[in-house]
């Protein structure tokens, strides 16, 4: 249809009219403007007449209440096509006011002589409107508020209430005829589907009230972008957008910058895809759905952007829909095979935990991939039948290795956020492991950060339950997007898993090396365990081990393996390779010290110890039998072995050693041995003293073996003065235990080594000298000796012999290998 077009003479007197009224023509489905009096102008603040009717046309509803927009934009749709009177009360701004004035808008549709139906809207100023008015302050205006509100809900059918954008129905009905007018005027039109990315973590830490108002201040750019025709609000964050395609990314670009300006706090990203009709002319509804193929491909997006659909999304809009169709056959027929790939303890190089990976081999379509079917199924809400599929076929499995005696290591399970949505993941996992008799904490459940950020109160609480239950839980993917401190400062993790791209900046220069190694002292300083992902080099592996990453995992050690190779491999080698979970409490009290925290070795004598030395070299020596290795150091430990002693801690490899240096055995095996926290000094091939402080950490309930934490306090410089240490060696070859009393305090310091040892090591602080002694040796002393040893052996005796004769001596037998020895106290 063709606008009407009135004559000069016509429109000069109808346009100075002091009458404010409009007249109108629908056009293609479209309200067009024909006529604007200057008292519409004057009415609603225009002092340009060319701008009014610009708005008119192309953002009628732009100043108009919230509230209102979707009501009477509804009636007048109504108007124009089904006939009638247009009567209607709103509220609107007029042009450079913030208040709101209220309107009666009164229409009658008229015939021109030519057969054109146009319609005549009059418009009656009712005076202005206050909506932050006290209560009872203007009754009229609260009266007309809360009826035009309920108006706005019951009658917005054709437009969304909340932002007055077109309804999604009416919009694919307007959407058709301005496709066709682009093509006419010789365009290509495009169909736009727009969301946010954030939105629901948008709201939860706003409030649901602005983000309403953040949906209203976006449908207000978009309308002044595309016309208030050419947009739809579908639900929630989503909108579609009619146009033509050239400049569309130029518009695309502007709108971005304006949302990111808007408000005070920062918006979340918009993503937008497109879908070009000169692809293949489809229905309105089709093109949505292929332009939200195309915004799909922005899902881990954290900037604002666009992409087009083309063959490629095609092909994966029919793999999406097919995965969808056929999870429930994957399920049932087994077309899902669980894989496992070892996780391995960097302490000992063995297997200690399992991760359980989903792969989908199709009788159609061949393997699909893990990165298609599982966002497929995030997606669609329906990944949580993927999750306990795999959470049943791990229990399965967990049996079975039981059954044959095996051993059975901790297997984990990744959950997505849909998992959470979809069902009470929590107590559907809960119900399933104790059905099946497995120990909740063989089962550790993965968790992404992204997934948090989403509804944080209700993801932290979900995670609380897990732990709550016995459920270890791990940040999965820890530094894969814009991971945030402030997670891992509000949540509780049993261990951080350190995404594969940290491997491969490893490679790219010494910036990757201390941003991981920082990362690992953050954790272990947190009393979190480690994995580091995409470990593929020995030299990487070398690497973590050193700056004390607790577990790895990646194809050096093993790629993902199915259970029957597994089990294979277990009843061939009979858990070689494998940790005893026996032994696991040993080693995650090794892996969990801090070696740049002095108060891991102080415990409780922090004081003392703190006053020594400021920044400590720290190690782990682990003993077995008279043999000696090192499972952990600092770097600072490894600068001091290596300068003292001429080697490389990492040239050393994972087998015990036997050290003739009584600084790396005798001392740490007395220490580890007896249990002590010592103090003790050591004199190094140049002559200087090391003064060092060892603690033993743990006991391998299997092994014997047992490990000691070793800080090296101070080094003294060689000089000529005497000590008691110097006079303790000289001593050494006649006795093998010296202690220096106080005797107004009674503390002591104990210079001792293992009978038969050329040199006293081991220095040992204490107090109550007296009652010490007699408490230690009353255990060891044989059984015919002990009255004796008991009635001569108190300070008062010995001061009085010391005072008589200079000299107290006495010999009694110590039992402490079988057969009753004779020693001499002197």
């Amino acid at each position: 249809m063709e606008k009407y077009l009135f004559t000069n003479e016509q429109r000069a007197l109808m346009e100075s009219m002091q009458m404010p009224f409009a007249v109108y023509q629908l056009i293609n489905k479209r309200v067009t403007t024909l006529i604007l009096s200057a008292g519409f102008c004057k009415l609603f603040g225009y002092d340009d007449p060319a701008e009014a009717y610009r708005d008119m046309d192309n953002n009628m509803y732009k100043d108009t209440h919230p509230d209102d927009t979707a009501r009477i934009a509804d009636a007048a749709l109504s108007f124009a096509t089904e006939g009638g009177t247009y009567d209607v009360i709103y509220r609107t701004k007029r042009k450079g006011s913030s208040n709101y004035a209220v309107i009666h808008a009164r229409g009658e549709h008229l015939v021109t002589d030519t057969g054109v139906q146009i319609a005549n809207v009059w418009y009656t100023d009712e005076g202005d409107y206050d909506e932050n008015a006290a209560s009872g302050e203007l009754g009229l205006n609260e009266t007309l508020s809360n009826a035009l509100h309920e108006q706005s809900i019951l009658k917005a059918s054709r437009y969304d209430y909340l932002t007055g954008l077109l309804s999604m129905t009416y919009f694919f009905e307007l959407a058709d005829s301005e496709k066709e007018i682009i093509i006419k005027n010789g365009g290509q039109p495009v169909l736009l589907y727009m969301d946010f990315n954030g939105m629901k973590y948008y709201n939860s830490k706003h409030g649901f009230m602005q983000g309403d108002k953040m949906l209203q201040e976006f449908s207000g750019i978009l309308i002044r972008a595309f016309g208030s025709e050419n947009c739809c609000r579908i639900g929630a964050d989503h909108f579609a957008v009619i146009s033509e395609e050239a400049g569309i990314e130029e518009k695309l670009e502007a709108l971005f910058r304006e949302f990111g300006e808007l408000r005070d706090v920062k918006t979340p990203p918009v993503r937008v895809g497109i879908y070009p009709y000169r692809l293949e002319d489809v229905p309105v509804s089709t093109a949505c759905d292929r332009a939200r193929f195309a915004r799909s491909a922005q899902i881990c997006s954290y900037t604002s952007g666009f992409s087009y659909y083309n063959a490629e999304l095609s092909e994966f809009a029919a793999r999406k829909q097919y995965i969808i169709e056929n999870i429930d056959n994957a399920i049932r027929e087994r077309w899902i095979k669980v894989y496992y790939q070892p996780i391995v303890r960097s302490l000992n190089e063995e297997v200690c935990d399992e991760e359980a990976l989903a792969r989908w081999i199709d009788p159609e379509r061949g393997i699909i991939t893990p990165e298609q079917f599982i966002p497929a199924l995030e997606e669609a809400g329906l990944v949580y039948k993927l999750d306990l599929y795999v959470l049943e076929q791990v229990l399965a499995d967990i049996r079975t290795l039981e059954s044959e005696g095996l051993y059975i290591n901790p297997h984990s399970i990744n959950l997505s956020r849909s998992d959470f949505d979809s069902c009470d993941i929590v107590e559907e996992i809960r119900r399933r492991v104790d059905d099946a008799g497995v120990p909740r904490d063989r089962i550790t459940i993965e968790v992404t950060e992204s997934i948090i950020g989403c509804d944080f109160d209700f993801m932290l609480e979900q995670i609380s339950r897990f732990r709550d239950l016995g459920f270890p839980v791990w940040m999965d993917d820890f530094g894969s997007g814009y991971s945030t401190l402030d997670v891992l400062q509000s949540v509780r993790f049993d261990l951080i898993k350190f995404d594969m791209s940290f491997m491969k900046k490893l490679d790219e220069g010494e910036n990757g090396k201390i941003i991981l190694t920082e990362l690992m002292k953050m954790a272990v300083a947190m009393g979190v365990d480690t994995i580091c992902e995409g470990v593929e080099t020995e030299a990487q592996m070398r690497f973590l081990q050193d700056i004390g990453c607790s577990k790895l995992q990646g194809f050096y050690f093993d790629k993902p393996r199915q259970f029957s190779d597994i089990v294979k491999w277990h009843r061939k080698h009979r858990n070689h390779g494998y940790e005893n979970p026996a032994e696991t409490e040993y080693y995650e009290s090794i892996g969990r010290v801090n070696l740049y925290d002095l108060d891991v070795i102080a415990q409780g004598d922090s004081d003392s110890v703190l006053n020594t030395y400021d920044t400590l070299p720290i190690g782990i020596i682990e003993i077995k039998d008279d043999c000696t290795r090192f499972v952990r150091s600092n770097q600072s430990y490894r600068d001091f072995i290596k300068r003292s002693f001429g080697f490389e801690l990492s040239a050393l490899g994972t087998d015990f050693v036997k050290f003739d240096a009584p600084f790396l055995y005798n001392i740490v095996r007395t220490c580890g041995e007896v249990g002590l926290r010592t103090f003790f000094d050591e004199k190094m091939p140049d002559s200087s003293v090391v003064h060092s402080f060892a603690r033993c950490i743990a006991s391998n309930p299997v092994t014997g073996t047992f490990a000691v934490a070793i800080a090296v306090l101070s080094v003294s410089k060689p000089d000529d003065s005497m000590t008691y240490a110097d006079i303790a060696r000289a001593l050494a070859a006649d006795y093998y235990n010296i202690y220096v009393v106080d005797l107004d305090t009674d503390r002591y310091i104990e210079y001792s080594s293992g009978i038969g040892m050329e040199e006293l090591t081991m220095e040992r602080h204490g107090t109550d000298f007296f009652e010490s002694a007699k408490r230690e040796t009353i255990t060891r002393i044989y059984e015919e000796d002990k009255q004796l040893f008991l009635s001569w052996f108190s300070k008062e005796n010995i001061m009085m012999e010391l005072k008589e004769r200079g000299t107290f001596m006495s010999t009694y037998r110590l039992v402490d290998s079988g057969e009753p020895v004779y020693v001499n106290m002197k």
